[in-house]
Protein backbone atom coordinates (compact mmCIF):
# COMPACT_ATOMS: atom_id res chain seq x y z
CA UNK A 1 0.00 0.00 0.00
CA UNK A 2 2.80 2.41 0.86
CA UNK A 3 4.42 1.62 -2.49
CA UNK A 4 1.36 2.86 -4.39
CA UNK A 5 1.21 6.00 -2.25
CA UNK A 6 4.83 6.78 -3.01
CA UNK A 7 4.21 6.16 -6.69
CA UNK A 8 1.17 8.46 -6.71
CA UNK A 9 3.09 11.25 -4.96
CA UNK A 10 5.98 10.79 -7.38
CA UNK A 11 3.62 11.02 -10.35
CA UNK A 12 2.03 14.18 -8.96
CA UNK A 13 5.47 15.73 -8.41
CA UNK A 14 6.52 14.86 -11.95
CA UNK A 15 3.30 16.35 -13.30
CA UNK A 16 3.86 19.52 -11.27
CA UNK A 17 7.46 19.87 -12.46
CA UNK A 18 6.41 19.26 -16.05
CA UNK A 19 3.76 21.95 -15.72
CA UNK A 20 6.30 24.40 -14.30
CA UNK A 21 8.68 23.68 -17.16
CA UNK A 22 5.95 24.29 -19.74
CA UNK A 23 4.92 27.47 -17.91
CA UNK A 24 8.49 28.78 -17.93
CA UNK A 25 8.83 28.01 -21.63
CA UNK A 26 5.54 29.72 -22.36
CA UNK A 27 6.48 32.83 -20.40
CA UNK A 28 9.82 33.03 -22.20
CA UNK A 29 8.07 32.71 -25.55
CA UNK A 30 5.49 35.35 -24.65
CA UNK A 31 8.17 37.77 -23.49
CA UNK A 32 10.12 37.31 -26.70
CA UNK A 33 7.00 37.69 -28.84
CA UNK A 34 5.99 40.85 -26.95
CA UNK A 35 9.42 42.48 -27.41
CA UNK A 36 9.59 41.60 -31.10
CA UNK A 37 5.99 42.66 -31.71
CA UNK A 38 6.42 45.94 -29.83
CA UNK A 39 9.52 46.87 -31.86
CA UNK A 40 7.84 46.00 -35.17
CA UNK A 41 4.63 47.89 -34.36
CA UNK A 42 6.52 50.98 -33.22
CA UNK A 43 9.16 50.97 -35.94
CA UNK A 44 7.68 49.53 -39.12
CA UNK A 45 5.46 52.54 -39.94
CA UNK A 46 8.49 54.85 -39.79
CA UNK A 47 10.70 52.97 -42.25
CA UNK A 48 11.42 55.14 -45.28
CA UNK A 49 13.89 55.43 -48.13
CA UNK A 50 15.54 58.39 -46.41
CA UNK A 51 16.84 56.04 -43.74
CA UNK A 52 18.80 54.20 -46.44
CA UNK A 53 20.48 57.22 -48.01
CA UNK A 54 24.19 56.86 -48.65
CA UNK A 55 25.12 60.04 -46.77
CA UNK A 56 24.00 60.71 -43.22
CA UNK A 57 22.70 64.12 -42.19
CA UNK A 58 20.45 65.55 -39.50
CA UNK A 59 17.42 65.44 -41.81
CA UNK A 60 17.44 61.84 -43.09
CA UNK A 61 19.25 60.22 -40.09
CA UNK A 62 20.38 57.51 -42.52
CA UNK A 63 21.29 54.12 -41.04
CA UNK A 64 22.91 52.77 -44.22
CA UNK A 65 26.50 53.81 -43.35
CA UNK A 66 26.12 52.23 -39.93
CA UNK A 67 24.67 49.07 -41.48
CA UNK A 68 27.65 48.71 -43.83
CA UNK A 69 30.07 49.39 -40.99
CA UNK A 70 28.35 46.68 -38.92
CA UNK A 71 29.05 44.13 -41.65
CA UNK A 72 32.70 45.25 -41.85
CA UNK A 73 33.06 45.05 -38.09
CA UNK A 74 31.50 41.59 -37.85
CA UNK A 75 33.65 40.11 -40.62
CA UNK A 76 36.86 41.60 -39.26
CA UNK A 77 36.11 40.49 -35.70
CA UNK A 78 35.54 36.91 -36.85
CA UNK A 79 38.71 36.94 -38.93
CA UNK A 80 40.66 37.79 -35.78
CA UNK A 81 38.81 35.63 -33.25
CA UNK A 82 38.09 32.44 -35.23
CA UNK A 83 41.68 31.25 -35.84
CA UNK A 84 42.64 31.91 -32.22
CA UNK A 85 39.49 30.40 -30.73
CA UNK A 86 39.43 27.28 -32.90
CA UNK A 87 43.19 26.77 -32.50
CA UNK A 88 42.96 27.05 -28.72
CA UNK A 89 40.04 24.61 -28.64
CA UNK A 90 41.94 22.10 -30.78
CA UNK A 91 44.86 22.28 -28.37
CA UNK A 92 42.63 21.83 -25.31
CA UNK A 93 40.72 18.84 -26.71
CA UNK A 94 43.24 17.07 -28.93
CA UNK A 95 46.71 17.77 -27.53
CA UNK A 96 46.65 18.94 -23.91
CA UNK A 97 46.41 16.44 -21.07
CA UNK A 98 43.72 16.90 -18.45
CA UNK A 99 46.28 17.46 -15.67
CA UNK A 100 48.16 20.11 -17.62
CA UNK A 101 48.27 23.35 -15.55
CA UNK A 102 48.02 25.39 -18.75
CA UNK A 103 44.60 23.88 -19.45
CA UNK A 104 43.37 25.04 -16.06
CA UNK A 105 44.73 28.54 -16.64
CA UNK A 106 43.20 28.83 -20.12
CA UNK A 107 39.78 27.63 -18.99
CA UNK A 108 39.84 29.93 -15.97
CA UNK A 109 40.75 32.85 -18.22
CA UNK A 110 37.96 31.91 -20.63
CA UNK A 111 35.34 31.81 -17.88
CA UNK A 112 36.61 35.10 -16.46
CA UNK A 113 36.51 36.85 -19.82
CA UNK A 114 32.97 35.68 -20.51
CA UNK A 115 31.71 37.36 -17.34
CA UNK A 116 33.33 40.78 -17.79
CA UNK A 117 30.91 43.64 -18.67
CA UNK A 118 31.27 45.05 -22.16
CA UNK A 119 32.09 48.53 -20.87
CA UNK A 120 35.27 47.10 -19.31
CA UNK A 121 36.25 45.70 -22.70
CA UNK A 122 35.67 49.13 -24.16
CA UNK A 123 37.93 50.82 -21.63
CA UNK A 124 40.63 48.19 -22.20
CA UNK A 125 40.35 48.59 -25.97
CA UNK A 126 40.56 52.37 -25.68
CA UNK A 127 43.70 52.17 -23.54
CA UNK A 128 45.48 49.31 -25.29
CA UNK A 129 44.41 49.26 -28.94
CA UNK A 130 43.45 52.90 -29.47
CA UNK A 131 46.10 54.59 -27.30
CA UNK A 132 48.99 52.19 -26.65
CA UNK A 133 49.06 50.67 -30.17
CA UNK A 134 48.17 54.05 -31.73
CA UNK A 135 45.22 52.66 -33.67
CA UNK A 136 43.01 55.52 -32.55
CA UNK A 137 39.24 55.37 -32.84
CA UNK A 138 38.99 52.99 -35.76
CA UNK A 139 37.29 49.95 -37.20
CA UNK A 140 40.42 47.92 -36.46
CA UNK A 141 40.51 48.90 -32.79
CA UNK A 142 36.81 48.10 -32.43
CA UNK A 143 37.16 44.74 -34.17
CA UNK A 144 40.15 43.79 -32.02
CA UNK A 145 38.15 44.61 -28.88
CA UNK A 146 35.14 42.64 -30.08
CA UNK A 147 37.33 39.67 -30.97
CA UNK A 148 38.39 39.44 -27.31
CA UNK A 149 34.74 39.63 -26.25
CA UNK A 150 33.59 36.78 -28.49
CA UNK A 151 36.70 34.63 -28.01
CA UNK A 152 35.40 32.78 -24.90
CA UNK A 153 32.13 31.99 -26.67
CA UNK A 154 33.88 30.61 -29.74
CA UNK A 155 36.27 28.58 -27.60
CA UNK A 156 33.51 27.02 -25.49
CA UNK A 157 31.26 26.07 -28.39
CA UNK A 158 34.16 24.77 -30.49
CA UNK A 159 35.47 22.70 -27.60
CA UNK A 160 32.04 21.16 -27.01
CA UNK A 161 31.67 20.46 -30.73
CA UNK A 162 35.07 18.73 -30.88
CA UNK A 163 34.32 16.67 -27.77
CA UNK A 164 31.03 15.53 -29.31
CA UNK A 165 32.86 13.86 -32.21
CA UNK A 166 33.01 10.14 -31.57
CA UNK A 167 36.44 8.67 -30.84
CA UNK A 168 35.75 6.01 -33.45
CA UNK A 169 36.30 8.62 -36.16
CA UNK A 170 39.75 9.37 -34.80
CA UNK A 171 40.64 5.72 -34.31
CA UNK A 172 39.49 4.87 -37.82
CA UNK A 173 41.61 7.65 -39.27
CA UNK A 174 44.65 6.54 -37.30
CA UNK A 175 44.08 2.95 -38.41
CA UNK A 176 44.20 4.08 -42.04
CA UNK A 177 47.61 5.65 -41.45
CA UNK A 178 46.63 9.32 -41.09
CA UNK A 179 48.63 11.45 -38.71
CA UNK A 180 47.33 13.52 -35.84
CA UNK A 181 47.17 16.82 -37.70
CA UNK A 182 45.58 15.30 -40.78
CA UNK A 183 42.98 13.53 -38.66
CA UNK A 184 42.05 16.80 -36.94
CA UNK A 185 41.64 18.83 -40.11
CA UNK A 186 40.14 16.20 -42.39
CA UNK A 187 38.06 14.12 -39.96
CA UNK A 188 37.40 15.85 -36.63
CA UNK A 189 36.82 19.44 -37.74
CA UNK A 190 34.44 18.57 -40.62
CA UNK A 191 32.40 16.43 -38.22
CA UNK A 192 32.19 19.31 -35.72
CA UNK A 193 31.38 22.04 -38.24
CA UNK A 194 27.72 22.38 -37.31
CA UNK A 195 28.56 22.96 -33.63
CA UNK A 196 31.36 25.36 -34.47
CA UNK A 197 29.06 27.26 -36.79
CA UNK A 198 26.49 27.62 -34.01
CA UNK A 199 29.14 29.34 -31.89
CA UNK A 200 30.02 31.63 -34.76
CA UNK A 201 26.39 32.67 -35.10
CA UNK A 202 26.12 33.44 -31.38
CA UNK A 203 29.31 35.47 -31.63
CA UNK A 204 27.89 37.40 -34.59
CA UNK A 205 24.82 38.22 -32.58
CA UNK A 206 26.92 39.74 -29.84
CA UNK A 207 29.04 41.69 -32.34
CA UNK A 208 26.00 43.12 -34.11
CA UNK A 209 24.28 44.16 -30.87
CA UNK A 210 27.32 45.63 -29.11
CA UNK A 211 27.48 49.37 -28.52
CA UNK A 212 29.22 50.21 -25.22
CA UNK A 213 32.63 48.84 -26.17
CA UNK A 214 32.56 50.34 -29.67
CA UNK A 215 31.86 53.89 -28.55
CA UNK A 216 35.29 53.93 -26.87
CA UNK A 217 37.16 52.10 -29.62
CA UNK A 218 35.52 52.58 -33.02
CA UNK A 219 34.05 56.03 -32.49
CA UNK A 220 30.76 57.53 -33.65
CA UNK A 221 31.46 59.00 -37.09
CA UNK A 222 28.34 58.58 -39.25
CA UNK A 223 30.15 57.66 -42.47
CA UNK A 224 31.07 54.48 -44.26
CA UNK A 225 34.57 53.53 -43.16
CA UNK A 226 37.07 54.12 -45.96
CA UNK A 227 39.83 52.06 -44.33
CA UNK A 228 40.59 49.94 -41.28
CA UNK A 229 41.90 53.02 -39.47
CA UNK A 230 38.76 55.08 -40.08
CA UNK A 231 36.42 55.92 -37.24
CA UNK A 232 32.84 54.77 -37.79
CA UNK A 233 29.66 53.84 -35.96
CA UNK A 234 27.84 50.53 -36.16
CA UNK A 235 24.08 50.05 -36.24
CA UNK A 236 23.75 49.52 -32.47
CA UNK A 237 25.85 52.62 -31.75
CA UNK A 238 23.84 54.60 -34.29
CA UNK A 239 20.59 53.58 -32.62
CA UNK A 240 21.94 54.50 -29.18
CA UNK A 241 23.16 57.92 -30.29
CA UNK A 242 20.03 59.05 -32.13
CA UNK A 243 17.82 57.83 -29.28
CA UNK A 244 19.83 59.95 -26.84
CA UNK A 245 19.15 63.10 -28.84
CA UNK A 246 15.44 62.81 -28.09
CA UNK A 247 14.14 64.07 -31.44
CA UNK A 248 14.60 60.91 -33.53
CA UNK A 249 12.59 58.42 -31.50
CA UNK A 250 10.63 57.21 -34.52
CA UNK A 251 13.83 56.70 -36.50
CA UNK A 252 15.28 54.83 -33.51
CA UNK A 253 12.42 52.33 -33.59
CA UNK A 254 12.81 51.98 -37.36
CA UNK A 255 16.52 51.26 -36.89
CA UNK A 256 15.66 48.70 -34.23
CA UNK A 257 13.41 46.91 -36.74
CA UNK A 258 16.29 46.60 -39.22
CA UNK A 259 18.62 45.41 -36.48
CA UNK A 260 16.04 42.85 -35.36
CA UNK A 261 15.45 41.63 -38.90
CA UNK A 262 19.19 41.31 -39.42
CA UNK A 263 19.51 39.08 -36.37
CA UNK A 264 16.45 36.99 -37.32
CA UNK A 265 17.68 36.44 -40.88
CA UNK A 266 21.12 35.52 -39.59
CA UNK A 267 19.67 32.97 -37.17
CA UNK A 268 17.42 31.40 -39.81
CA UNK A 269 20.29 31.23 -42.25
CA UNK A 270 22.55 29.67 -39.65
CA UNK A 271 19.93 27.04 -38.76
CA UNK A 272 19.57 26.13 -42.42
CA UNK A 273 23.32 25.84 -42.92
CA UNK A 274 23.71 23.82 -39.71
CA UNK A 275 20.99 21.42 -40.86
CA UNK A 276 22.65 21.05 -44.25
CA UNK A 277 25.98 20.33 -42.61
CA UNK A 278 24.36 17.77 -40.33
CA UNK A 279 22.70 15.98 -43.25
CA UNK A 280 25.90 15.95 -45.28
CA UNK A 281 27.73 14.44 -42.31
CA UNK A 282 25.27 11.54 -42.02
CA UNK A 283 25.10 10.84 -45.76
Amino acid sequence: MSFFKKQDSSDRLSLLLRGLVHLAAGLAGLATAFIVGYIIVKGLPHLSLDLFAWTYNSENVSMLPALINTVFMAVLSLLIALPIGIGASIYLTEYAKSDNPLVTVVRLATETLSGIPSIIYGLFGALFFAKFLNLGLSILAGAATLSIMILPLIMRTTEEALLSVEDGYREGSFALGAGKLRTIFQVVLPSALSGIFSGVVLALGRVIGESAALIFTAGTVAEVASSLTSSARTLAVHMYLISGEGIYINQTYATAVILLLLVIVMNLLSEWIANRLGRNRHE
